[in-house]
């Protein structure tokens, strides 16, 4: 148990608090004005400790901006792209307010008033990336014992309100393609394999099995803070995807005279092809050309093809299973959770089954007590 004892100060009398940390090294606090104060203090000292939730206050003095760094350094687990953002959502969003604060100094209320003065610019899922950062941060320092809780604990964060996807028909992707020239093929092999773009721009003509018509999806490329990063795909592990025979002979004439080793797409400088450039230089006038002359197309990315590959591999009748094994998704429950609205039909056809089996076995049951009534 520790002990109160009080000194002189120029400003009157204080009071100190001699307590024994964990480890049993001893220290004290000073500066109480009351010997109630000192009480209090001492009292909630021995109940951390007992609940094991006692901090080293000299420990949870440490700034954000000194933490972070720490944290950062940390997060092995996290792809290089998702490690960039992390990158600049600190130096543009989190340091910047929270920089020069001690960790024993964030608190609940102005982590929620922060996120709330975030919301009234940026969109919810932007605010919920910030907010994830900081939380992270100091879910890190509690885990190292500076801190008793997470202060971002229960924080109220924007609703995200889902974006409406604009999924291709066979007829749409067709002429889209169409209208990006040179790479038609890309455009007809995004949407007819559910690759990403770092995957499909990593591809390599020895990833290719032509006459099984499958994809072995191992490797994926993408750009980090300006520079190409050489990685696993998303899921971190490789796959094999199945392409349609039509793509057989595109994929063939880009091969044609490549190594195994060699890339099968290509940017116009022969290097790894850019989404960005991509995107600027073809896609997107062939996009507000396809606008133009049909309104029902939809805005859209290339990464939105993905989209559509889903979308037209549930229409030809693919299960579930099938779908989050061609996408790479974690669980078939991740893919139900991003694509539910593909399903819906699926209702009605559930529907349907029901209604037919009730009224099998209602005819079945009259027919049967027909069968027993005797004959007059």
């Amino acid at each position: 148990m520790g002990s109160i004892s009080s000194y002189e100060t120029a400003a009157g009398k204080r009071y100190r608090v001699r307590y024994r940390k964990p480890d049993h090294a001893q220290t004290d606090k000073r500066g109480f004005r009351t010997k109630r104060q000192a009480e209090e203090f001492l009292s909630s000292v021995e109940v951390s400790k007992l609940r094991g939730e006692w901090v080293d206050p000299s420990r949870s003095r440490i700034t954000v901006a000194e933490w972070a760094q720490p944290w950062y350094d940390a997060q092995l687990q996290l792809k290089a792209t998702t490690l960039s953002g992390y990158r600049y959502t600190l130096d543009k969003h989190v340091l910047p307010t929270w920089g020069a604060v001690r960790l024993s100094d964030i608190g609940h209320a102005d982590v929620q008033a922060w996120v709330t003065v975030l919301s009234k610019t940026l969109a919810a899922s932007t605010v919920r990336q910030i907010y994830l950062v900081l939380a992270g941060l100091a879910k890190y320092a509690v885990r190292d014992g500076r801190l008793s809780r997470n202060p971002c604990d229960g924080v109220q964060l924007p609703r995200v309100v889902k974006k409406h996807r604009g999924y291709l028909s066979h007829a749409q992707v067709r002429q889209l393609a169409d209208g990006c020239g040179e790479y038609t093929d890309v455009v007809l092999f995004l949407a007819y394999t559910g690759l990403r773009w770092g995957e499909m721009a990593a591809l390599r003509v020895g990833r290719l099995d032509m006459l099984r018509r499958r994809i072995n999806v191992a490797q994926a490329v993408s750009p980090a803070r300006g520079q190409l990063v050489w990685s696993t795909p998303k899921s971190h592990s490789s796959r094999s995807v199945p392409f349609p025979e039509f793509l057989s002979e595109l994929l063939a004439l880009r091969c044609g005279g490549k190594s195994r080793d060699d890339l099968v797409f290509l940017g116009p400088d022969g290097g790894v092809l850019r989404s960005g450039n991509f995107r600027r230089r073809s896609f997107a006038s062939a996009v507000f050309a396809c606008k133009s002359v049909d309104s029902d197309f939809p805005d859209l990315s290339p990464h939105d093809l993905r989209h559509t590959a889903a979308s037209l591999a549930v229409s030809s009748g693919a299960n579930v299973k099938a779908v989050q094994r061609m996408l790479g998704h974690a669980s078939a429950a991740m893919t139900l959770d991003v694509y539910a609205d593909l399903f819906d039909d699926d209702l009605d056809a559930v529907a349907a089954a029901l209604n037919i089996g009730a009224t099998e076995s209602v005819v079945s049951k009259v027919r049967a007590k027909a069968e027993i009534l005797p004959l007059t």
